[in-house]
């Protein structure tokens, strides 16, 4: 095709340019303080283990087919079977990515009438699961509880006459703070709707037995990654039976896609099964973190987040991947977040701390952060 035909793309990515919005993929480089392996496990000797295992009883690396076909195999009976009894859900429902399972979810159980309350920051997945359903939708201010209250309440004198949603991050993936569980699923209850909670960032780290957040509440639907502190990729919806069976009938990115790896299933049940066999790896990344949250106040002034998500705001663009740059440069792998994925004048660095850095290492990259923050003013 001639040049022309690109020139709207083009125009688009030069916009991108100039605003230091430009996105661009980046190679691994230094010490890891932008993954969220938090417990370690991507690389970890007994999860390849337990893969070459898999792979020695024939287990098959591709599933062939959708779930509702020939895709459709024990390792993902059995990682769903272990997953509902692991994070106490009457199903577990297994997704290819946390993307694919919200946008399953939002685009799919609340119906027309229904009303969706989901908090400002929450994942991008949600917003696209909202626009691809029926139901209505409403973002209200970042961890205020009493607006969730008051939006389905002027919702329901409004004439609303179906379900509420309540949509939250357990543990916010930009901010690393969390949301007041226990008064959203009593607002949920009162109004004889659902809590939907997101528990990327929490799970294997934060709850019993590495279990999230929401763990053990009756009103409530949870999204588990398993891409994350579980190391390997997916995810896991914990749901009502009759929820997760609608969902198999219903839900056109699980019934149209071909299913995840069932080799990769195998592999995310041996990271279940760590969870609870190894609770050192928890509190080594709590030690971690305080000591991160103590270097943080230490040598930039800020306070800590309370979690392994430390962000540390620039609000300039070009700074934020100036001061990145160089970090990476001296060997720290730091990644600058801009928005759209944070918003407007917020652009930060997001530092990530996982079981694949030690203490000295912490130390170090917060005292060179300090100093190169200090010269790109």
């Amino acid at each position: 095709m001639s040049a022309p035909a690109f020139a709207r793309h083009e125009a688009t990515l030069a916009g991108l340019r100039r605003k230091g919005r430009l996105r661009a993929l980046l190679p691994r480089q230094g010490v890891d303080f932008a993954s969220n392996d938090y417990l370690g496990l991507a690389d970890a000797p007994r999860l390849k283990a337990a893969i070459s295992a898999a792979m020695e009883r024939g287990v098959p690396v591709g599933a062939g087919g959708s779930r509702l076909l020939r895709g459709n195999h024990p390792e993902h009976e059995a990682l769903e079977r272990e997953a509902a009894s692991f994070f106490g859900a009457g199903k577990a429902l297994y997704f290819g990515s946390g993307y694919a399972a919200n946008t399953a979810l939002f685009s799919t159980l609340p119906q027309r009438g229904d009303l969706i309350v989901h908090d400002a920051l929450i994942h991008a997945s949600v917003h696209e699961g909202i626009a691809a359903g029926r139901a209505g939708a409403v973002a209200v201010r970042h961890n205020d509880v009493e607006a969730f209250d008051r939006a389905i309440s002027d919702w329901r004198r409004a004439g609303g006459r179906g379900q509420p949603w309540i949509a939250v991050e357990s543990l916010y993936s930009m901010d690393g703070d969390r949301a007041a569980l226990g008064a959203l699923a009593e607002i949920a209850e009162r109004h004889e709707g659902f809590l939907v909670v997101d528990e990327a960032h929490a799970t294997g780290v934060l709850g019993p037995g590495g279990r999230g957040l929401a763990a053990g509440r009756a009103n409530v639907l949870t999204l588990h990654t398993c891409g994350k502190a579980l190391g390997l990729s997916g995810a896991l919806l914990g749901l009502p039976t009759v929820l997760a069976d609608y969902l198999v009938n219903r839900a056109r990115n699980f019934i149209y896609s071909t299913a995840p790896s069932p080799l990769v299933a195998a592999g995310v049940r041996e990271a279940l099964r760590m969870l609870a066999d190894e609770p050192e790896r928890r509190a080594r990344l709590a030690s971690l973190t305080e000591l991160a949250g103590e270097c943080l106040r230490s040598w930039l002034g800020m306070d800590a987040s309370g979690s392994q998500i430390l962000p540390v705001r620039i609000g300039d663009n070009a700074r934020a991947l100036r001061i990145a740059e160089h970090m990476r440069e001296d060997g720290f792998d730091i990644r600058a977040i801009r928005p759209p994925t944070v918003p407007e004048g917020t652009a930060r660095l997001r530092i990530s701390i996982t079981l694949n850095v030690d203490e000295g290492q912490i130390s170090d990259m917060f005292e060179r952060l300090a100093a190169v923050m200090a010269r790109e003013t």
